[in-house]
């Protein structure tokens, strides 16, 4: 087959390139310019699409002995993951920015160029399996990225390659350095690409605006704290609160809501963050259906969370997941995601979550 690897200048995707090529197939590289002022990105251990990275990516293409080139998609990146980010933040939901990337410019403008010039598939470096068609798990549960790729429709997971999804990073590294790539020791990229100083709540003040409004706890209605934007918190934050007064007995409060209609942040005890019912729209099937209007699975709420066993109900384009064990700090813009063991059934966005109890007492 005619494939197009994307080469992010990382390990992971040199070695599936690698991969690709040794599987018979004609395999070209390309790497993706998210940022029109690509110094500005993070380097090294937190690097990500960086002109570093762009070297890094030839570097490996040349070693493979395939075409190699450069596709231009910050405009693209700018409006699709970082305005999103921005604009998310500020009607107080927490985005996942790598999920969108997957989403709109790997998985959207990648490989609908892709098939456009004529490849028959994209490669990627992602841990993920796909096995008859499906999604699954990587067998590195460490590693494992299905939770970002289960934004992925029935129809793109058609014309993806993930051939790294048997192998552990350990073994992706040592086989990058037995084949003189350069990457083999490179650092993994962490946090997000775009804030090179990692400062998440002052990149978005200085998009935004300072705008002071109260910190409130959620038990007595009174103003514990102030804060310079609702836009700079997410649900479940304990640190940063700045609280000018201690709850009763001393215990920790954390973020429990945000409002950015009237600015206020809302406070309280960590058992107040528990929620046993997760909503979330729009959904996306990636075998193309849902198992059933009303079906037993596994549900993943953050990135890096467990899984919780839940029942989830089917209405139209939402899902409505009730959770058998109740999760903590459950945040709106997070993605709900449905595994049947390793198999992925699909993914929503959150856009609501609570407690049964609270319901019930009117709360």
């Amino acid at each position: 087959m005619k494939v197009l690897a994307a080469m992010s200048g990382g390990v992971d995707s040199a070695v599936a390139a690698a991969r690709a090529v040794d599987a018979g197939h004609e395999v070209t590289g390309v790497h993706l310019a998210l940022s029109a002022a690509p110094a500005t990105l993070r380097h090294g251990a937190r690097g990500c699409c960086t002109l570093e990275d762009a070297h890094d990516a030839r570097r490996a293409a040349d070693v493979l002995g395939i075409p190699f080139y450069v596709w231009d998609l910050a405009e693209r990146f700018r409006a699709d993951v970082i305005d999103d980010f921005v604009d998310e933040y500020a009607a107080g939901r927490t985005p996942n920015p790598c999920l969108r990337c997957n989403e709109k410019i790997k998985f959207s403008a990648v490989l609908d160029r892709a098939l456009a010039l004529g490849f028959d598939a994209i490669v990627t470096g992602h841990h993920a399996r796909l096995v008859d068609g499906r999604l699954m798990r990587s067998v590195d549960p460490a590693k494992d990225q299905s939770y970002v790729l289960a934004v992925c429709s029935e129809r793109q997971l058609a014309s993806a390659m993930f051939p790294l999804g048997d192998s552990t990073k350990t073994q992706v590294r040592a086989e990058a350095a037995a084949r003189g790539l350069a990457v083999a020791e490179k650092p993994d990229s962490h946090d997000i690409c775009f804030i090179a100083d990692g400062d998440t709540q002052g990149f978005l003040a200085r998009r935004l605006g300072a705008q002071d409004g109260p910190i409130v706890d959620a038990d007595s209605g009174e103003v514990v704290g102030t804060h310079a934007g609702s836009f700079g918190f997410t649900v479940g934050q304990r640190r940063g609160l700045n609280l000018q007064r201690p709850a009763p007995g001393g215990d920790p409060r954390y973020v429990l809501s945000i409002r950015p209609k009237d600015n206020t942040v809302v406070v309280g005890p960590r058992s107040r963050l528990d929620a046993d019912v997760v909503s979330g729209e729009p959904v996306v099937w990636t075998n193309g259906a849902a198992p059933g209007e009303r079906f037993d699975c596994a549900v993943q709420l953050r990135a890096h969370g467990m899984t919780s066993p839940a029942t989830v109900t089917v209405d139209g384009a939402a899902v409505t997941a009730t959770l058998h064990v109740a999760q903590a700090g459950v945040a709106a813009g997070q993605a709900l995601v449905m595994y049947d063991g390793d198999v992925v059934l699909g993914s929503a966005t959150i856009t609501a979550a609570h407690r049964t109890a609270d319901v019930a007492a009117g709360a």
